[in-house]
């Protein structure tokens, strides 16, 4: 147990005057959180939430913001400190276009009055300049998934595999590796969002990364045993996500009916593609959504994902989930080889194997029971995530202070490395 001289502040301010005389922790004012670019509200933002909500007089800084004005609920009136790159608003709105500058933009912000720099990145946070008396933890959604292993399918599905221009995407997203790779050095201690996050560091950065998974508000997603005839998808339209195939797949059963929700640049494909038995909601609000997410015979989800917060929302109401069976999903969802299974894999992003899964689940329905699926989102409750995320940077802190970065370093990795053999 930390002792209160050792505790980071984690409340209101706390004053000089107020401080015990031993207090050796960082100022609660010279905390930066660091965050890649505010454009909407999904899982990373959610992380920045709860990391805003523990240390309140942090400054919080971005590349750009274009939030819309309901998703800024979860900043607390936080007005983010923003790079250069906010002032030309034709940056802002095509800012995926803008990766070299927004890089260097992330680099430009001054934090050189910070003690402690807290980042949550999944491109571009974790490239902010610190000095050796500053302690950087960055919490990794994922190494620039666009720029690795998933470069091919980003290029095909941008459009953006064949000609001249892709020519020029390969050589952005070369240096765009480089610099990536670069900028890991200057990050004292990795938490990935999963077990499949911190393998992809390992691969990325070889560096050892602690888990910590994301904080999904399970309280709010309360349980129902109450089931209608209707499956369930929701996400960003995004095309990682896979939502024209889980549509086309439900075409192709017509006596089985799916309501679609979310918004984004796959949108008219969804349409398109959907049959009269696919209702397409767009954005519904958080209470639409959980009414919907209650009622739902099964929750569908194709993309692979980091970690994936939307099928943990959808066990919590008691809700099985049908899911591609790579990625977070696998951490997430208890398979059909568990002895409480609270829902079934399918290999392949491709309509036919949506379909046949769809099927399975039909014909195993017994086995999976509400209360299972409520129990095992439990694990990853906004409680869980809290302390773990809290705990960790305090020891972080305190072996930075007593040993310096590299000591620092060095027990983190052993930290990880035995979390592992449990």
């Amino acid at each position: 147990m930390l002792s209160p001289a050792e505790r980071l502040p984690t409340g209101r301010d706390v004053s000089v005057a107020e401080r015990p005389a031993q207090y050796s922790g960082p100022d609660a004012r010279r905390i930066a959180l660091i965050y890649d670019r505010l454009d909407g509200y999904g899982g990373g933002e959610r992380v920045l939430e709860q990391m805003i909500s523990l240390y309140p007089a942090a400054d919080v800084y971005a590349s750009i913001d274009i939030l819309k004005e309901h998703e800024r609920g979860f900043l607390g009136g936080k007005v983010p400190i923003l790079s250069f790159a906010q002032k030309s608003s034709f940056v802002r709105n095509h800012h995926r276009q803008f990766l070299p500058l927004l890089m260097f933009a992330m680099e430009q912000l001054d934090l050189s009055d910070a003690q402690l720099v807290l980042s949550g990145s999944a491109s571009i946070a974790k490239g902010v300049l610190t000095g050796p008396d500053q302690l950087h933890i960055s919490y990794i959604h994922s190494p620039m998934r666009y720029a690795w292993d998933l470069q091919h399918q980003y290029l095909r599905e941008t459009g953006l595999d064949r000609g001249v221009k892709s020519i020029l995407a390969r050589y952005i997203l070369h240096r765009a590796r480089i610099w990536d790779l670069r900028t890991a050095n200057g990050v004292d201690h990795f938490i990935a969002n999963s077990e499949f996050i911190a393998r992809r560091v390992w691969k990325v950065y070889r560096r050892e990364s602690t888990v910590i998974y994301p904080p999904v508000d399970v309280e709010r997603f309360t349980p129902s045993e109450r089931k209608d005839e209707f499956y369930l998808t929701a996400s960003r339209l995004m095309p990682y996500k896979k939502i024209p195939a889980i549509v086309e797949a439900f075409r192709s059963m017509p006596d089985r009916r799916l309501v679609v929700v979310g918004e984004g640049t796959e949108m008219q494909r969804v349409k398109a593609a959907a049959g009269p038995n696919v209702e397409v909601l767009g954005y519904q609000s958080g209470r639409v959504l959980l009414d919907l997410m209650q009622r739902a015979k099964a929750f569908i989800f194709a993309a692979e994902e980091d970690f994936g917060i939307t099928p943990v929302e959808a066990q919590a109401c008691a809700t099985p989930v049908i899911a591609f069976g790579r990625g977070g999903a696998l951490e997430t969802i208890r398979g059909l080889d568990h002895p409480s299974p609270t829902g079934l894999f399918f290999e392949r992003q491709e309509p036919a194997a949506i379909a046949a899964a769809v099927a399975d689940f039909e014909r195993k329905q017994h086995l999976f029971a509400p209360g299972e699926c409520r129990e095992n989102a439990m694990r990853f409750s906004t409680q869980v995530f809290r302390d773990s995320y809290r705990g960790f940077v305090e020891r972080c802190w305190n072996d930075f202070r007593r040993g310096g970065r590299r000591e620092s370093r060095r027990m983190s990795a052993q930290a990880a490395t035995d979390s592992r053999g449990q």
